[in-house]
């Protein structure tokens, strides 16, 4: 069973960028498709970008497409959010999830949290206009 933990949260300035990670442990993350999630102050949980096992296929929210990315390190065991030219709106509690995917569906990835079943704590990200 894999464990996660999100890091790189921070307060910064409109414009300015940040990168979370999600560090796993417990398992060999190679085997896992991620997802990044977001949760503002009185909103729901929102997708925010999502990476399939083999890395190979990647999709963002509309939102974000152009300014943040997914990349993952294997030998660091680490899936990482890089995110660019943030603004106020993105402020929120980040999220990732992860779930173990067969080596034949390496390529799927998914939007909804409901198909993810392990979890991170969260990390707090503050932009500030």
């Amino acid at each position: 069973q894999v464990q996660l933990v999100e890091s790189g949260g921070g307060l910064v300035q409109a414009g300015d960028s940040l990168t979370l990670s999600c560090a796993a442990s417990g398992d060999t993350f190679s085997g896992y498709a991620v997802g990044w999630f977001r949760q503002a102050q009185g909103k729901k949980r929102e997708f925010v970008a999502a990476i399939s096992r083999n890395g190979v296929n990647t999709y963002y929210a509309d939102f974000v497409k152009g300014r943040f990315t997914i990349p993952r390190d294997n030998a660091k065991n680490t899936v990482y959010l890089q995110m660019n030219s943030l603004k106020p709106e993105d402020t929120a509690v980040y999220y990732c999830a992860a779930r173990r995917m067969p080596t034949y569906f390496g390529g799927s990835l998914h939007v909804t949290d409901e198909w993810y079943n392990y979890w991170g704590q969260g990390t707090q990200v503050t932009v500030s206009s």
